[in-house]
């Protein structure tokens, strides 16, 4: 770990929550990003004494730095995906199949990893939707360096001329890379979600009948609150469904009956989302699945279900109560 009881060490500490943001939108993954930045303040602290203020300010300096940690990371990676991107939707009743490899999937973050405190609601909004599963699977599309270029432009809102100087390139180069990545993110990005808006009554509203109707496995309710198109996928396998219907016939099959489970809020990319526990052995209720969902115009439009609950622990802790 660095150092946080240093001088130094404590001014970069100031900037992990900001660039864990970066480091997951351009890797796509909790568990990387956190590694990218451990990665990132370890070479700024062990380099602190070289630093000039005179040439770059010192977030900019860690910008640059966690920016060559994920290029070079992703240098040899394959593009990582929601369920979607590998193939068309199953039909209920289908089998999961084997579960596809883990370097593959997009995967969650904590808001609280991965969201600066801000006091202005619009740039909490963009920092919400920018953290979306679907947003960081769409700019997986794009290549690393034009990636990095959107993500400072476009999220982050630096200048071109600051993101050339970061990129050691020219303003002319930055410019083109901003274009031809919104152009490719204007066929592969998603539909914008309502951003998790936990005092509007609507969406709290939605979200508890949505958690009791799935606590007493009222199946009519729940697809009643699903947009017509809506999705549901359950990472680490490639099946999913899309449809109210096929979504129905899923729910109803007794095999994937989730009697006796139950749901738990917790934030994780910008969206609505819940731990759901099932109960164990001893009574208790033990993680099984971290679920997030899409909101739009008050209807559930996408419900990823992440099985590998185990391992996501460490990154977003123990539900409240079990």
């Amino acid at each position: 770990m660095v150092e946080t009881s240093t001088r130094e060490g404590a001014e970069l500490e100031r900037f992990r929550t900001e660039l864990t943001g970066y480091c997951y939108r351009m890797l796509g993954s909790g568990f990387e990003a956190e590694d990218a930045v451990q990665e990132t303040l370890v070479r700024g602290w062990r380099s602190y004494d070289r630093y000039d203020e005179r040439r770059a300010s010192l977030r900019t300096w860690l910008y640059r730095i966690a920016t060559n940690v994920c290029l070079d990371m992703l240098r040899s990676a394959q593009r990582r995906v929601l369920a979607m991107d590998l193939g068309p939707a199953a039909h209920a009743g289908a089998v999961l199949g084997v579960p596809v490899a883990d370097q593959r999937w997009i995967h969650p973050i904590p808001d609280g990893r991965a969201l600066p405190a801000t006091d202005s609601p619009e740039e909490l909004a963009v920092q919400r939707e920018t953290i979306r599963l679907a947003f960081v699977a769409a700019l997986q599309h794009l290549p690393p360096r034009q990636r990095a270029v959107l993500i400072l432009r476009e999220v982050l809102c630096w200048t071109a001329e600051e993101v050339a100087h970061l990129l050691k390139t020219t303003v002319a180069s930055v410019n083109s890379a901003l274009q031809r990545a919104r152009a490719t993110l204007r066929t592969t990005g998603p539909t914008p979600s309502d951003p998790s808006r936990p005092a509007d009554p609507a969406q709290r509203d939605l979200l508890d009948r949505y958690c009791a109707a799935f606590e007493r496995h009222d199946v009519a309710t729940l697809v009643s609150l699903l947009h017509e198109d809506a999705t549901m996928s359950m990472p680490p396998f490639a099946w999913w469904l899309r449809g109210r219907d096929e979504i129905r016939v899923a729910l109803l099959d007794p095999q994937a009956s989730c009697a006796g489970a139950r749901l738990w809020p917790v934030q994780a990319n910008g969206s609505p989302a819940f731990w759901q526990t099932r109960p164990g052995p001893a009574g208790d209720h033990l993680p099984f699945a971290l679920v997030i969902l899409d909101v739009v115009d008050d209807l559930i439009t996408g419900i990823v279900t992440y099985l590998d609950a185990d391992r996501l622990v460490p990154l977003f802790g123990l539900p409240p109560h079990r």
